[in-house]
């Protein structure tokens, strides 16, 4: 039995924060109060017995006064919590937030990120021998209510201290709030109809093979790119063995990826980059990833926020960040409901355009299709040569039409591309960048830096010159986009907390659900009769995102939203 819930204290009490940790025999809990924090301390720790106590204590307090909950890891409590009905609004995700703050360039200077190595600079494992789910249990021991308060407590001091408090203050909520979605998407699932996409295979590949065997349609194909090549007993999923068999056939190739063999004249391609194109969605969604993923009707997505040194998420297996369009019409509402389809439309260029400041650009902004805009300005000639343009300018494209439309655009969007230049020379220099929310660039590894010094010995010669130039505009490529990309993902993460709020606002049944998230793209399954008001939480949620990263500053984000019975309707 657990402990009560002594609701007179609840009602009178409020708690700011309330610290969560687990113990050798429970769980502990320490509510942080209006009067504790201005104190400098917390209420005397609850001991909670087991995990129908904690969620009956989480949801008292829910009730009651919706806290902020402080814990090591969203990943390792907040599932269990989910299993037993209960939800938080707010959280903070300490062992994520440690790692933007460990290494964040403006609070260099705080005795966080100058401490020794500790256990919170550990990124969790899991076994390998199984899919990955978020309920799997961490190898790392896990903190006590102490080892919490005193982070908790240092990362607040790190914040205070820095030189963008209210930035990183906001980073620090939207990577906690993205954890909390994460979390609840993985619990909710993604409606998934097996038998639609048992039947896209089956139409698409013949009937389910035995274990261990192609289907008909690929191996048809495996027996023409054999004949055509000469080769009985060639395994055209080896790379290897495929790439001398062209060879030997006079195709002079160096790899065997499609864009390659696309332009090529010969019998063997038509049947080949059918093979490739069929091989690929049996193998990342064929019937084995059917029956490891779907469950219950749902695709269970197991994200990692802040799995990409930029901020954007990762997954631990399934292929979530890559559904094709092939199988999206398996992601089918359930009867009396629909999907909510928003993405945003090119958002990279907007968060230059906004970070920047650039009147210009801000200017293209204020259209559905940038793109478009900065034709009708005349800077190029076509929508694909403004898109390649764009790309460069995040990128760093300096060869061929690329180099030359970057030109262009340097011209147009003089304050844009200083601000992405900018971050490149310091990238070429070794330096560490800064997303606008403060989140900072990884150091080059130990490697790049052997060559640097290389370069610089008494013995050096041009070739070890012509390397470290090399290394350092490849490093400096990689900065210039990780500040647009990674205040990309920071806006994403505000707009989907956002939205959630607006979502669990919504007393309805069965409530609308956030049930998939693509870096920049949202799925909603919702009771059809409330489509119209996901819709205008989407919008607003999206203007809500944009004052909280710009605020005074005119940027136009736009939507494109469709209300679809499957995600292969959407656009």
């Amino acid at each position: 039995m657990g402990v009560s819930v002594d609701s007179a204290r609840l009602a009178t009490v409020p708690a700011v924060e309330v610290l969560v940790a687990r113990s050798t025999d429970g769980f502990e809990v320490a509510e942080v109060a209006e009067v504790d924090r201005a104190g400098g301390g917390a209420a005397a720790p609850h001991r909670l017995a087991d995990l129908a106590a904690l969620a009956d204590f989480v949801a008292a307090h829910e009730r009651a006064h919706r806290p902020r909950w402080v814990w090591a890891d969203t990943t390792d409590l907040y599932p269990e919590l989910l299993g037993c009905g209960v939800s938080v609004e707010r959280a903070t995700d300490l062992r994520l937030c440690h790692r933007i703050l460990r290494v964040a360039r403006s609070a260099a200077g705080s005795a966080l990120a100058g401490a020794p190595a500790s256990p919170w600079d550990e990124s969790p494992s899991l076994p390998d021998d199984r899919p990955p789910s978020l309920l799997d249990e961490r190898p790392l021991g896990r903190p006590t209510l102490a080892d919490v308060a005193a982070e908790a407590d240092a990362q607040e001091r790190a914040v205070a201290g820095s030189a963008a408090p209210g930035r990183l203050r906001l980073l620090r909520r939207a990577e906690s709030v993205g954890a909390l979605i994460a979390a609840e998407i993985h619990h909710v699932g993604l409606p998934w109809s097996a038998t639609v996409h048992d039947r896209q295979l089956t139409e698409a590949l013949g009937p389910r093979p035995p274990a261990g065997h192609r289907p008909p349609v690929l191996q048809g194909l495996a027996d023409e790119v054999r004949a055509a090549l000469g080769v009985p007993q060639l395994n055209p999923d080896s790379p290897g063995e495929l790439l001398r068999a062209l060879r030997r056939a006079g195709l002079d190739v160096r790899s065997t990826r499609r864009h390659e063999l696309a332009d090529l004249d010969h019998p063997v391609i038509e049947p080949l980059l059918a093979y490739k194109r069929l091989a690929r969605l049996h193998a990342a969604n064929g019937w084995a990833w059917l029956d490891t993923w779907v469950s219950g009707g749902r695709f269970h997505p197991d994200y990692v926020p802040g799995g990409v040194v930029t901020g954007r998420w990762a997954t631990r297996g399934g292929g979530a960040l890559q559904i094709p369009k092939s199988v999206r019409s398996a992601v089918v509402a359930e009867p009396g409901m629909t999907l909510v389809v928003a993405d945003v439309a090119q958002l990279e260029p907007r968060m230059l355009a906004a970070m920047a400041a650039d009147p210009a650009m801000l200017d293209a902004c204020r259209h559905v299709d940038l793109y478009d805009d900065v034709v009708a300005r005349g800077v190029v000639a076509t929508r694909q040569q403004a898109k390649i343009g764009m790309l460069a300018a995040m990128y760093g494209g300096t060869t061929g039409e690329a180099g030359e439309l970057l030109a262009r655009m340097r011209r147009a969007f003089p304050g844009a591309l200083a601000l992405v230049d900018e971050a490149a020379r310091a990238g070429e220099r070794f330096e560490q960048v800064e997303t606008w929310l403060g989140r900072t660039s990884p150091p080059p590894g130990d490697r790049w830096q052997s060559i640097q010094q290389r370069a610089y010995a008494d013995d050096a010669d041009e070739r070890d010159h012509q390397r470290a130039r090399s290394q350092g505009r490849g490093w400096g490529r990689f900065t210039r986009n990780f500040v647009v990309q990674g205040t990309a993902a920071e806006w994403a993460l505000c707009w989907m907390g956002a939205l959630r709020r607006r979502l669990r606002a919504m007393t309805v049944s069965p409530p609308p659900e956030l049930v998939y998230v693509l870096h920049d793209e949202v799925i909603v399954h919702a009771p059809t009769a409330q489509a119209g008001a996901v819709v205008a939480a989407l919008h607003d949620a999206a203007d809500e995102a944009r004052r909280l990263m710009f605020p005074g500053v005119d940027l136009a984000v736009p939507l494109s939203v469709d209300v679809v019975d499957d995600y292969g309707q959407a656009g």
